[in-house]
């Protein structure tokens, strides 16, 4: 089994859960993190939605042996918050107390329902979210032993100094298909055009936001996964992080 089929079942995103058991709930620092022995290399993985980062962020994690962090789950770890307790979410202030005791299970599956997903994407522009949830990304970024982490702008806010930086992108058509078949395939019913609209709003709600907007860092090296399978996504994103942390150490 390649590493790919062993993380996600394609582009659009972490494997459904809707049949996993929930377990124990765990503080939102603790997901994805694990001892490591030695210093390591910080990998930051950025682009839009249903482009293949969260993919090749868990391969390259795997690959390079460091803890890896979805950082889309604290936000939908919020959204989980605001729409359990019934919050507005056109009130920054709501969205900000739902970032108090933020403790969640990663298998829950209403984090990844579609309800959850759309709150995500509309608090996750608001600057007191953003601001609530940075010492936590920022702390898991500066282990000792190194991490992996992908988002939206992990290369340009939360780990600028991050050895490598790649930037994960394709076509929203391409996009909105990965995604479509994603939800088809953990039984929700939805349509190509919808998808496609909520794809390209939600690049223009990360693009256009004030503060930590989705954008291309001056150092990140851009991977199109326009035309590539996850098998071939992978193998090139390792390759471009292998020859960067390659450069870095004869500098």
């Amino acid at each position: 089994m390649s590493v790919v089929r062993g993380l996600a079942h394609a582009f659009g995103g972490a494997p459904c859960h809707r049949h996993m058991p929930l377990s124990k709930q765990r503080s939102a620092e603790d997901v994805g993190l694990s001892q490591a022995k030695e210093k390591g290399p910080v990998i930051a993985v950025d682009g839009p939605a249903a482009s293949g980062k969260g993919t090749i962020a868990r391969a390259l994690a795997r690959h390079f042996g460091l803890p890896h962090m979805d950082t889309g789950l604290l936000y939908r770890a919020v959204a989980l918050n605001l729409w359990r307790w019934g919050g507005d979410p056109s009130s920054q202030f709501e969205a900000l107390r739902a970032c108090d005791e933020l403790g969640f299970d990663p298998a829950d599956p209403d984090l990844r329902s579609e309800p959850v997903s759309k709150l995500a994407s509309l608090i996750s522009a608001y600057p007191a979210v953003r601001a609530a949830l940075l010492k936590r990304q920022q702390d898991f970024a500066s282990q000792a032993g190194g991490a992996v982490l992908d988002g939206r702008d992990i290369g340009t806010v939360i780990a600028p100094r991050a050895e490598v930086k790649l930037f994960v992108t394709a076509t929203p058509e391409v996009r909105a298909e990965r995604r479509l078949k994603e939800l088809l395939g953990c039984g929700m019913n939805a349509h190509y055009e919808d998808v496609l609209a909520d794809i390209r709003a939600r690049d223009a709600r990360d693009s256009g936001r004030e503060v930590a907007p989705l954008t291309l860092a001056a150092d990140a090296i851009l991977v199109d996964t326009s035309e590539l399978g996850p098998d071939q996504a992978v193998a090139e994103a390792v390759r471009l992080a292998e020859q960067r942390l390659e450069e870095a150490r004869v500098r």
